[in-house]
């Protein structure tokens, strides 16, 4: 959660629909009403969604979440690019995912 927390802010605003569907996703995953994501730096996701499965669907949901509000702003993008490099993806492999 404190990953999509990291997209939703990127470009410096914490949208309504970014908010909605950070919600929808801790209510996904089970996590309790008072939890409060906040930033967490990218380096440390590959050990925490090790299988290539997970990594998938991680980005996934981050690309989802990047277009919540309409726009997939430039700073969305750039730590999404940063998250496949961590994960082991090429930039065809996300362009495949993101389409």
């Amino acid at each position: 959660m404190c990953l999509a927390y990291d997209v939703a802010v990127s470009d410096g605003v914490l949208r309504g629909d970014e908010q909605f569907m950070m919600t929808q996703m801790g209510r996904e995953i089970g996590l309790s009403h008072d939890f409060e994501p906040h930033y967490i730096p990218t380096e440390g996701v590959g050990k925490i969604f090790d299988t290539h499965r997970a990594r998938i669907a991680v980005v996934i949901n981050l690309i989802r979440l990047g277009y919540a509000d309409g726009t997939f702003e430039i700073e969305e993008q750039f730590l999404l690019k940063e998250v496949c490099r961590l994960f082991s993806f090429t930039n065809q492999q996300f362009a495949v995912i993101e389409n």
